[in-house]
């Protein structure tokens, strides 16, 4: 039958492979609140062209594809192609984010063990993430020199130290002495980095009804956050990133990032 989204789709037949075939089960992406079967295409993971559909308890279903029963690697390949069946159902549904390489050896394991048995926690995790998107905004210094500079103009006892240790004569005081700026210099940017992501934040928190902060990692990221965002407030964050980029620049850099499913606000963790 027809798999395109929104259509009936004829799930393959699972169920486990003895001898020298590898076993078979559903492999999930993720929970939805669908009173339908539904196709979403032949994303599933693995490369084999498996289709994605539902599999239904009451009007909470899991969004699964026929896979071999295998640890899958954390490659590129694997999770951009888990990424993309959750993007392609969240055109249509609110859904929460199964952990990745979730494998059920059989299709009534997920209808008893998984929807029937946390039924009221699904329904309420989707009420809450309904009409909702997540956008990834990082912040990043474009010239690092230009960033040291600030530092050592707007911290007076770095700059005195690293004149003194300029005058200094004897080798042993001078490498002490630029250890010593160098951890100055380090803390230092570290403030710097916690206030412009307070002031990041504090420009876009009112616009969300969550965020996360997220690690960062060198010293040119400045922040890395994830807001949740009610869809009708999604365009008036648009334009807020847009402002903050034009008075960032060229100093900083925004990267804009989403509509993405909700992974950081919530992860369903099945434990068979």
């Amino acid at each position: 039958m027809n798999n395109e989204e929104g259509n009936y789709f004829d799930p393959p037949i699972g169920g486990e492979k003895q001898g020298s075939v590898q076993r078979t089960g559903s492999y999930i992406y993720a929970i939805v609140e669908a009173s339908r079967q539904e196709g979403f295409g032949n994303l599933g993971i693995g490369g084999r062209g498996d289709g994605v559909y539902t599999v239904h308890c009451g009007s909470l279903a899991a969004v699964v594809s026929a896979s071999p029963i295998v640890k899958y690697p954390v490659s590129r390949d694997n999770t951009m192609a888990h990424q993309k069946v959750l993007e392609k159902v969240m055109r249509k549904f609110a859904l929460l984010p199964v952990r990745y390489c979730t494998i059920a050896e059989k299709e009534e394991d997920i209808k008893e063990k998984v929807l029937k048995a946390r039924y009221k926690e699904f329904k309420d995790l989707l009420s809450e993430m309904k009409d909702k998107v997540e956008l990834g905004v990082r912040a990043i210094w474009t010239n690092m020199e230009q960033i040291f500079g600030e530092i050592g103009e707007e911290n007076k006892d770095i700059k005195q130290l690293k004149e003194k240790v300029a005058k200094e004569t004897s080798l042993f005081k001078k490498r002490e002495g630029m250890m010593k700026v160098g951890e100055m210099v380090k803390e230092a940017l570290e403030e710097k980095k916690e206030k412009e992501a307070t002031e990041l934040l504090a420009a876009l928190k009112p616009l969300s009804v969550d965020f996360r902060e997220k690690e960062v990692y060198g010293d040119r990221n400045i922040a890395n956050f994830a807001f949740l965002v009610k869809k009708e407030n999604e365009r008036v964050f648009d334009e807020k990133i847009g402002e903050l980029a034009k008075e960032y620049a060229p100093r900083k850099e925004i990267k804009y990032i989403g509509p993405v499913p909700p992974y950081n606000f919530v992860e369903v963790v099945v434990t068979w």
